[in-house]
């Protein structure tokens, strides 16, 4: 169902939008595949910036793997010296596993619900 303006509309036409229509009811123009490879070049620009940040990501934590198990592994010799006490009351403070469960998959929810904005 159509509105009586539309159709009212459609069928008084004056000379401008007799041009009008005639502009663009004309063949597209001859570009030689310009808008083809206008289009490919773009969508190879956003493929690139799509794969950039995660190969970074991995890229990143490959080189950061070995100094970061050398830091743990110093932190867990500093933490066997300290005195039992002072450990037991700096873990009390910890948050439970559940709630760092937890916390992940509300970030990791968040993460993929912004990536489906963007797009």
């Amino acid at each position: 169902m159509t509105s009586k303006i539309i159709n009212m509309a459609e069928r008084i036409k004056d000379a401008q939008d007799r041009l009008l229509e005639s502009m663009f009811d004309a063949a597209p123009i001859a570009d030689d595949g310009f808008s083809e490879r206008v289009v490919r070049r773009i969508r190879r620009k956003l493929l690139i910036r799509r794969l950039t940040l995660p190969a970074a990501v991995i890229a990143g934590g490959v080189v950061a793997f070995k100094p970061a198990a050398e830091l743990l592994a110093a932190a867990y010799k500093v933490l066997l010296g300290m005195p039992d006490d002072l450990v037991a009351a700096a873990t009390g403070n910890l948050p439970s596993l559940q709630l760092i469960v937890t916390g992940g998959v509300i970030l990791l929810a968040t993460l993929l619900s912004l990536n489906m904005l963007e797009e």
